[in-house]
């Protein structure tokens, strides 16, 4: 059984150290480095289509200041504003592009397929969800 390929990214990307300061593909986007098909953007974070969409609609919720915030197992407590908002932005935005549902996930680590170490929220729909995912 061979691995897809987004698996074996966030294998290889497990190896290697995941806040050594160095920029994310988030972070390029956040700096103007690298373009993005935007949604919706605010003081706190950003939304933005996935260049590799798992669905008709799919766009991801990042933070603007990662601050340590590379994945959810490492959120401390002041930062749950932050993740509150990311969540509220969520839920507004898939609300307005998938009036009949959609799925907000979130890939910690390696064996939930995080790929890039900068927290983040996929957000799928346009479709029937499958269960159970994975």
């Amino acid at each position: 059984m061979s691995e897809s390929d987004e698996v074996a990214a966030a294998k290889a990307q497990a190896a290697k150290p995941q806040d050594d300061g160095a920029p994310t593909v988030f972070d390029k986007i956040l700096s103007g480095e690298w373009d993005s098909n935007k949604v919706y953007e605010d003081d706190i974070c950003l939304a933005f289509r996935d260049v590799n969409p798992q669905a008709p609609v799919h766009f991801l919720v990042i933070p603007k200041n990662r601050d340590g915030l590379t994945g959810i197992s490492k959120a401390r407590e002041d930062q749950k504003d932050v993740l509150g908002h990311m969540m509220y932005v969520a839920g507004t935005v898939g609300k307005k592009e998938c009036p009949k549902g959609f799925r907000i996930v979130i890939n910690d680590g390696e064996q939930g397929s995080q790929s890039v170490y900068h927290l983040h929220l996929h957000v799928l729909g346009g479709r029937q969800m499958g269960w159970p995912p994975g």
